[in-house]
């Protein structure tokens, strides 16, 4: 571990982008690992940054959530480029030929779906017909072997699409709570449905591997995202419901959530199974350290999303309608990251998100083991003498103008109080004729050791761009950047404000 992030040691100040790889230009309806990743990878580098943090990479359900997908281990078959199956062999140009008009703003999930779907199962098709002993199915065959999670995500999803969709929880119990000789009818009854969803995750891990590689050797370093809570609708509940606190029959006795803070006047109620962290405690939390290394081959450097939880967490009762009705309850603390540092060593590359309700006793955790904490421009002007500011703001820290879940700050500064607008305009010195880019050197100019920018405030985009609204069911996560934005013009402004600043 610690010759893999030789890189991270030796580059100190760094700065980057925030975008999600569904978020980037393409033809085909989402963003994903083919050309125009590449080119957005060149684009970093045009504009002298190092970072490129993305969202979970998982496989996503009904809401589109990065934050709530079927697997912790998986990765997005949506992501995966038709352009670099063509290259490939498994797509002909034929097959490519017609594709819908999709939305450039927008990715329309539904749609992308049935096209891309449709896609992959003719890429598959030509998988089989390759002779056995070629090189693509001697890869296939070594990466089911080395990939533990893999055999029940597939018979998951196997099933999960013969039902529609459906949650687990309402399947026939044969296949819900399948006995270890139920599960070899399974795997006959749908053994070529289970083989093209361990295809798509080679495929996926294939393609999003020659990407980082790709990065990596520009010194562009990714920045993962791991979401604390796991959906309830996941392999991972679904095959060791052991790990979680839910019944005989799977449902969850209690969920998660936070209590009322900055987004939600009645907390968020995510409605995640939590964890029972008696029986990880007893694993020495093998599947947690398991779920850690995949994440490290994905990425650079790890976002633990709601760090708060391991030290403690908001326990609500399973029939709640709100988050109001919940209590903290303690979380591992520090005998998790005592294994962490057991398993990838003493300087693990990661970052705690501590935004919300924060204790001393979680400002304590984040530095016993040296993790830097988040700072969020947008929060700083709203109080006196907020430890947003960056003045207030230590190195060890990643400094952000906003994440996925704020306002763009274009949309923030023209809802913003007078009062706080009055601070801005004040501190930064400025009219506030184009706050994202006062917002951007101010950031780059703060002491911390990370800066990152959603990408939305490279072109000044208003509230309508934002990317996810807490609180808010539908309408997330559909952000999409048009092609003509990421020019050489932004590159190079961005690229001299961070030489200004010693990025």
């Amino acid at each position: 571990m610690n010759d893999k992030f030789s890189l991270l040691k030796k580059m100190r100040r760094l700065s980057g982008i925030l975008v999600h790889p569904t978020s980037l230009p393409g033809k085909f309806g989402v963003g994903d690992l083919g050309p125009e990743a590449y080119r957005f990878v060149d684009f970093l580098q045009e504009a002298g940054q190092h970072l490129w943090q993305t969202l979970p990479l998982g496989p996503t359900g009904e809401h589109n959530s990065p934050y709530q997908c079927f697997s912790s281990f998986a990765g997005q078959p949506l992501l995966i480029s038709p352009e670099l199956l063509l290259q490939e062999g498994l797509l002909a140009e034929p097959d490519l030929s017609n594709v819908p008009a999709f939305p450039e703003e927008e990715v329309d999930f539904k749609a992308v779906q049935a096209y891309k779907e449709e896609l992959f199962k003719k890429a598959f098709t030509r998988f089989k017909e390759l002779p056995e002993d070629s090189e693509l199915k001697s890869e296939l065959a070594l990466f089911c072997k080395s990939s533990h999670w893999l055999d029940d995500y597939a018979m998951f999803m196997a099933i999960k699409k013969s039902k529609d969709g459906l949650h687990w929880l309402e399947w026939e119990k044969k296949y819900r709570k399948p006995t270890k000789s139920q599960k070899a009818v399974i795997e006959r009854e749908f053994e070529d449905e289970i083989l093209y969803e361990k295809f798509l995750q080679w495929t996926f891990c294939r393609q999003w591997s020659q990407l980082k590689a790709y990065a990596n050797e520009r010194d562009i370093l990714l920045i993962g995202d791991i979401p604390i809570f796991v959906s309830g609708d996941s392999a991972d509940v679904w095959a060791e419901p052991r790990l979680f606190q839910v019944d005989s029959d799977g449902f969850p006795t209690v969920v998660a959530g936070v209590p009322p803070d900055y987004f939600s006047a009645t907390g968020q109620l995510w409605g995640n199974p939590l964890y029972d962290w008696k029986y990880h405690k007893k694993t020495n939390y093998e599947w947690w350290m398991e779920r850690f290394k995949t994440q490290f081959l994905l990425s650079d450097i790890v976002r633990i999303d709601h760090f708060r939880g391991l030290e403690s967490y908001w326990e609500i009762p399973a029939d709640s309608e709100t988050a109001l009705n919940g209590k903290w309850v303690d979380g591992p603390k520090d005998e998790f990251f005592e294994v962490l540092i057991k398993t990838f060593g003493e300087e693990p590359p990661i970052i705690a998100e501590d935004l919300g309700i924060i204790t001393d006793d979680v400002r304590a955790l984040r530095d016993k083991f040296g993790l830097p904490g988040m700072k969020i421009l947008q929060f700083a002007f709203e109080d006196e003498d907020s430890n947003y500011l960056p003045y207030n703001q230590p190195y060890n820290c990643v400094c952000y103008t906003g994440t996925h879940d704020n306002d763009t700050t274009t949309g923030w500064y023209a809802s913003a109080s007078e009062k706080a607008r009055d601070k801005v305009r004040r501190y930064m010195n400025t009219d506030g004729s184009q706050i994202s880019w006062d917002f951007i050197r101010t950031c780059f100019g703060t002491p911390a050791r990370f800066a990152l920018i959603p990408i939305q405030d490279l072109f000044c985009q208003g509230s309508e761009y934002r990317m996810n609204t807490p609180g808010k069911a539908e309408g997330n996560w559909a952000y999409r950047v048009k092609k003509e934005l990421l020019t050489s013009d932004v590159a190079k402004r961005l690229y001299d404000v961070t030489k200004l600043y010693g990025r």
